[in-house]
C-alpha cells in the first residue's frame, strides 16, 4: 500500500520560490567583483535568475545541457546557479584555482556549451577558448562598460538578462534530474565529475538547516567564504535562502582584513570556511586589535582545525568554532562536531577534545570504518580503518562512468580516508589513506602531529610528510612555516610535541620553509611536497647505513600550485629555495624554504570540504 499524500518533487527551484514569497525583502549583499557593495533581495534574485533562464533558451540551452561558472560568491552567481537549473540544465562550477590543462579536461569532458564568468577570469578563458571549442558562448557577469576585449564575443550579463523576459515555467521535470556537476581536484589522474541531482541537493539543504548542523535560522546574518565553486558552498546557497537569511557575499576579496570588515559593516552571525581563511583572520585581529561583535557561529572545514584556531575564537572573541567534514562526494556535508547530551555535559576542555574531531553523522549519513579485508571495526575512538559513507546526497558513481563501480557490495563509497570513530560516533580523520605513515608495521596521523605543530606559537602553517626509512619502511618529517619574523630550531618543536604524541610518531627531522604549498581546494598539497622531497634523506636514514649525506648540488626543482596573496593580482606558486634557510643536513634540517605567490586574485587560496 503506497501513501496517499500529493506529489511534490523535491527540486532546488523550489527553494528559490520560497525565499521570495516568504522573505522576498531580506538582503543579500555583494562585495562586486568591479568593486562596490551592491545590495538586492530574495525578491530580485528570484526575478533575474527568471531571465537568466530565458536567456539561456533563447541561446539553445535544453534540459540536460551542462552550463559552467566560473565565478566567486556573489549575487549575480546566485540568480546563473537558480537561472541554469530551473530549467532542468546542470550548473557546473568550475574551479579557478586548477591547472589550465585542468580546467580544459574538466570543460571538454563536461560538454560545457555555455560558460558564465567573471571579469578577474577573462584571461583564463581567452588563454583556453582555442582548446574548448564545445563553448558556443561566454557570459560576463558584468555590464557592457565593463565588458572589454579580452575575450572577444563575449555577451554582457546584465544585457543579455535585461532583454529576457522574466516569463519562465521552472520544475515540472523529475526530482532525479541532474541540478548540478562538480569535479574533484583530480589528485590521482584526471578529475572526475560529481552529478548532483535536484532531489539529493533538496535532501541535502533539508539536513543541513537543522539545528545540530549549520542551524542557520531566519534571524542570521551567513557570510559564506566557502567558495560557490566547491561544492555547492557547503550547500549555503542553497540552505541559507530556504530560511530567508540574510547573505552576505564576498567576492574576491577573502584576505584578513576583507572579511573583518564584511562581518563587522554587515553585522554576519554566522560564517563558514577552511582553516587557512580563519587563520588569516585571527592574525589580522590580533594585529589591529579588531573586535568580533555580532559573529557567533564559525563552520571550519577543508582540513583538520588547529587547536590554536578554536581557542583563539572561543577564548579571545567569544565565537564558537564547530568543525566539519565532507567532500565532494557527499554534496558535501558528511559529519559536523556539534555536541551530544554526553559531551555537553563535560567541562569546556573535555569538550574542546571532541570539537577537534570532525564529529558525527546527521540524519542521512552512515558511516562504517572497515581493515583491507572489509571487516569492520571498532568504534572505540583508536582502531584506524578505511572510513566509508552511504545516503542520499552521496554520490553513486561518477559522471560518464568514470572510474567504473565505486561502491561496496552493500552501496558504500570508500571516501579514502583513514579515520577512528568513538563511542559517542564522533568520527576523526586521521589521514588520507596515501598520506598515512606506515612505520614499523604501524600507522602514524600526519595530520595529527601537524595540528599540533601548528599550535606552536611561532608557527604560521606545518606539514608531515613520510620519507622513506631502510630500517622502519617511513619515519614523520615536520616542515615548518614560522610567523614572519621568527626563528626557531629542530629541538624547539620536537620538545613542543613531547607529550602531545606518542613518542614513536616524534618526526626524525624539522625542515624550516618559506612557505607550504596549497592545492586548487586550499588544502596542503602534500603530492608537491612529496614530490619537492623526493630525494631528500633523513638523517636517522643515514645514520642507520652508516652513511654520510651529502648535499645535493643538482638545481632545486620549482612546483607550482595555486595559493594565497595578499594581492588580487600575481602569477603562480613558485617555490624555490631561500639562501638564508638552507641548512646544512648533517645538521638534520632541511636545505630549501619557499616563495609563493598567486594566481589571479587569490587573497583567496582556500577550500572547502576534502576533494578526493
Amino acid at each position: 500500500m503506497q501513501g496517499l499524500m500529493q506529489d511534490w518533487p523535491l527540486t532546488v527551484d523550489k527553494i528559490l520560490d520560497h525565499a521570495k514569497a516568504w522573505h522576498g525583502g531580506r538582503e543579500v549583499v555583494s562585495r562586486s567583483v568591479e568593486g562596490p557593495i551592491v545590495r538586492t533581495t530574495y525578491a530580485a534574485i528570484h526575478e533575474r535568475a527568471k531571465r537568466v533562464s530565458n536567456a539561456l533558451k533563447a541561446l539553445g540551452v535544453a534540459p540536460g545541457d551542462r552550463v559552467a561558472t566560473l565565478a566567486w560568491n556573489t549575487g549575480r552567481h546566485i540568480e546563473a546557479w537558480y537561472g541554469i537549473m530551473g530549467i532542468g540544465a546542470v550548473c557546473h562550477t568550475l574551479n579557478p584555482r586548477l591547472f589550465a590543462e585542468q580546467l580544459v579536461y574538466i570543460i571538454n569532458h563536461a560538454d560545457d556549451r555555455v560558460i558564465f564568468t567573471d571579469l578577474t577570469f577573462l584571461p583564463i578563458l581567452a588563454a583556453i577558448r582555442d582548446q574548448i571549442p564545445g563553448v558556443k558562448h561566454f557570459v560576463v557577469l558584468s555590464d557592457e562598460a565593463h565588458l572589454g576585449d579580452q575575450l572577444p564575443g563575449a555577451l554582457a550579463y546584465e544585457t543579455l538578462i535585461e532583454q529576457a523576459s522574466a516569463d519562465v515555467a521552472w520544475g515540472g521535470f523529475d526530482e532525479n534530474t541532474a541540478a548540478g556537476l562538480c569535479y574533484t581536484s583530480g589528485t590521482t589522474g584526471n578529475p572526475k565529475g560529481v552529478l548532483y541531482s535536484h532531489r539529493s541537493n533538496f535532501l541535502h539543504t533539508l539536513v543541513t538547516m537543522g539545528g545540530d548542523v549549520l542551524g542557520i535560522r531566519a534571524t542570521d546574518t551567513v557570510l559564506p567564504v566557502v567558495p560557490m565553486f566547491h561544492a555547492n558552498a557547503w550547500g549555503l546557497a542553497f540552505s541559507a535562502p530556504a530560511v530567508g537569511a540574510k547573505l552576505v557575499m564576498p567576492g574576491q576579496k577573502l584576505d584578513g582584513a576583507s572579511v573583518h570588515e564584511l562581518l563587522e559593516t554587515e553585522g554576519v552571525t554566522f560564517s563558514a570556511a577552511v582553516p587557512t581563511v580563519w587563520q588569516m583572520l585571527l592574525q589580522h585581529l590580533r594585529a589591529t586589535k579588531g573586535q568580533l561583535t555580532t559573529l557567533k557561529r564559525v563552520v571550519i572545514g577543508g582540513s583538520a582545525v588547529p587547536e590554536s584556531i578554536v581557542r583563539g575564537f572561543r577564548d579571545e572573541f567569544g565565537v564558537d568554532v564547530t568543525h566539519a567534514w565532507g567532500m565532494t562526494e557527499t554534496s558535501p556535508l558528511g559529519t559536523q562536531a556539534t555536541p551530544n547530551a554526553a559531551i555537553a555535559a563535560m567541562d569546556d576542555e573535555t569538550q574542546l577534545q571532541f570539537k577537534l574531531k570532525q564529529g558525527r553523522a546527521p540524519l542521512g549519513i552512515e558511516l562504517k570504518l572497515v581493515d583491507d579485508a572489509e571487516k569492520d571495526l571498532p568504534h572505540d575512538g583508536s582502531t584506524f580503518g578505511r572510513l566509508k559513507v552511504a545516503g542520499p546526497f552521496v554520490v553513486g558513481q561518477y559522471f560518464k562512468s568514470e572510474g567504473g563501480n565505486i561502491l561496496d557490495d552493500a552501496g558504500f563509497f570508500d571516501t579514502g580516508d583513514v579515520a577512528t570513530l568513538d563511542e559517542h560516533g564522533f568520527m576523526q580523520i586521521t589521514d588520507r589513506a596515501k598520506d598515512v605513515i606506515k612505520s614499523g608495521g604501524e600507522w602514524i596521523s600526519s595530520i595529527e602531529i601537524e595540528n599540533i605543530a601548528a599550535g606552536h606559537p611561532k608557527a604560521e602553517l606545518a606539514a608531515v610528510i613520510g620519507v622513506a626509512h631502510p630500517k622502519w619502511d617511513e619515519r614523520p618529517l615536520l616542515l615548518v612555516k614560522l610567523k614572519a619574523g621568527e626563528t626557531s630550531t629542530k629541538e624547539e618543536f620536537l620538545q613542543f610535541l613531547e607529550g602531545k604524541i606518542a613518542k614513536w610518531w616524534t618526526p626524525d627531522d624539522v625542515a624550516f620553509v618559506e612557505d607550504i604549498p596549497l592545492g586548487a581546494t586550499g588544502k596542503i598539497d602534500k603530492k608537491l611536497i612529496r614530490d619537492r622531497m623526493k630525494d631528500y634523506v633523513l638523517p636517522t636514514a643515514a645514520a642507520s647505513v652508516g652513511g654520510a649525506v651529502a648535499l645535493a648540488a643538482s638545481p632545486e626543482p620549482k612546483i607550482y600550485a595555486p595559493e594565497h596573496s595578499d594581492h588580487d593580482d600575481g602569477a603562480w606558486l613558485e617555490w624555490t629555495p631561500s639562501p638564508h634557510q638552507t641548512l646544512d643536513r648533517t645538521q638534520s634540517q632541511v636545505q630549501s624554504g619557499a616563495k609563493l605567490q598567486s594566481p589571479e586574485a587569490p587573497a583567496d587560496a582556500v577550500g572547502p570540504f576534502r576533494r578526493s
